[in-house]
């Protein structure tokens, strides 16, 4: 009997080791490697030499859309599916990717077009009951539950579908490679199938990945680097709104969002963010500001709030949700230091209303008003929205799309904008813009 040849496979960056290894040298990552059995080389059969081609020689075509009946979801991906495209879903466990899903094969199946819902996890049985949920009654739908590649290979052989749905590729194996499913190799192998399985028949294939408790798509980071497009889907389980983000995007940008409701019956389209997120704004309460980031070419209106109380303890707490914590800890610093509030002795929290996170500078501002009027315990004006990076000199900067940005806040009902004062010249007629050079200034407008 033949003794085996084994590797040791890091499952988080796929480094290979001819032993087992606490720490990964490659990733950092510790106890991530797993051995796997050396399997005989595949050499790929020789193909014909490519000749250099003048990009002016280069015929180009209009690349046809399937529309997946979520305008949301199509915003993200770019205008819908592109035919014979990989697409790979990450996000937490039990957030909604499977109802996303088969929401989005309801539309495509309804529309003519035959979709093949494959499972790894579930029986055909518990996808049916979801789909009763979900109202999915249509026969171009096919439903399958397997974990074997070469079975599922050859049922989208026989029924050629125009999507094929993978859910999820840590449960689906190779049967000639003896590494258990969900390992790198296995993965990595499956999606490389997949991948020419789409190209080569023109199919559309949407893979479900599942996710570390970093946030991170588990697996090879060579996962990303195959599939054509990237999309995580965002939002606290305790809160009714999810977010589908793109992080990559062959055929489209990467700027994009898509707004989602999860409700009893499924998941229901946001087209209105910034209503939604403002809805339950409570009037006239100290620290709480609006302010209006952008994700792509979206406007969203967001309320910030803050609680400032004295600190019981020696060393006072900051705590930051939907904002970035050290941005949030910076802001402090500048009220302290360029706008004279006293806060070394007070426990800071900040957040974001809804569970949406925000990361750009514009929305500076309106953490800073918000920090200082619940100091103050002096309630904004409900009618104003703040607008602006704050420098560490104390300084309000300007930020990109502050025309776009104005209009939105002048569509949903507010009276005035505070910019900074380069953005004074814009010409937005249906609110008021008060420009300003300097955070000490703004707050003088915000809490009187």
């Amino acid at each position: 009997m033949t003794k085996a040849h084994l590797q040791y496979v890091c499952q988080s960056c796929g480094y290979t080791s001819s032993k087992w290894l606490g720490r990964c040298p490659s990733c950092g990552e510790w106890n991530s490697f797993v051995e796997e059995v050396l399997g005989e080389s595949r050499a790929a059969a020789p193909a014909p030499p490519a000749l250099p081609v003048a990009v002016t020689e280069v015929a180009t075509m209009a690349e046809p859309r399937l529309a997946t009946g979520l305008r949301e979801l199509d915003r993200v991906l770019g205008g819908g599916l592109v035919p014979g495209s990989l697409v790979l879903i990450g996000g937490d466990p039990g957030i909604g990717k499977s109802t996303l899903l088969l929401e989005a094969c309801r539309h495509l199946a309804g529309a003519g077009g035959l979709v093949l819902y494959v499972s790894g996890e579930e029986s055909v049985t518990q996808i049916k009951l979801r789909a009763d949920r979900l109202s999915v009654a249509t026969p171009n739908l096919l439903l399958l539950a397997e974990n074997n590649l070469s079975a599922i290979l050859d049922a989208c052989e026989r029924a050629r579908p125009q999507v094929v749905v993978i859910d999820s590729i840590q449960t689906v194996y190779k049967p000639d490679l003896p590494s258990a499913p969900g390992s790198v190799g296995q993965v990595r192998e499956c999606t490389a199938d997949l991948m020419r399985l789409a190209k080569g028949r023109n199919m559309s294939v949407l893979i479900v990945g599942h996710v570390t408790k970093e946030g991170q798509l588990a697996g090879p980071r060579v996962l990303e680097h195959i599939v054509d497009t990237v999309l995580y889907f965002e939002g606290d389980r305790h809160h009714a709104y999810r977010i589908v983000r793109a992080t990559k995007n062959r055929f489209g940008s990467t700027n994009e969002i898509g707004v989602f409701e999860m409700r009893p019956d499924g998941l229901r389209e946001v087209p209105n963010p910034s209503a939604a997120f403002l809805s339950e704004r409570a009037a006239e309460a100290p620290g709480s500001v609006v302010v209006c980031a952008m994700e792509g070419t979206r406007p969203l209106l967001v309320e910030v709030q803050a609680l400032v109380t004295p600190t019981v303890f020696g060393m006072p707490r900051r705590t930051a949700a939907g904002v970035d914590y050290n941005r949030m800890v910076v802001l402090l610093a500048v009220l302290e230091k360029r706008a004279g509030l006293h806060l070394s002795s007070h426990d800071v929290y900040v957040s974001v209303a809804g569970g949406v996170t925000v990361d750009e500078p514009a929305v500076d501002l309106g953490v800073a008003a918000a920090v200082a009027s619940s100091l103050r315990d002096r309630p904004v004006d409900a009618a104003v929205v703040a607008i602006g990076e704050v420098g560490l000199a104390g300084e309000v900067r300007v930020v990109p799309q502050l025309e776009k940005r104005a209009a939105e806040a002048a569509r949903m009902g507010f009276q005035r904008c505070i910019v900074p004062k380069p953005a004074a010249e814009l010409d937005v007629s249906a609110i008021e813009l008060v420009p300003v050079e300097h955070i000490g200034e703004a707050l003088a407008h915000l809490i009187p």
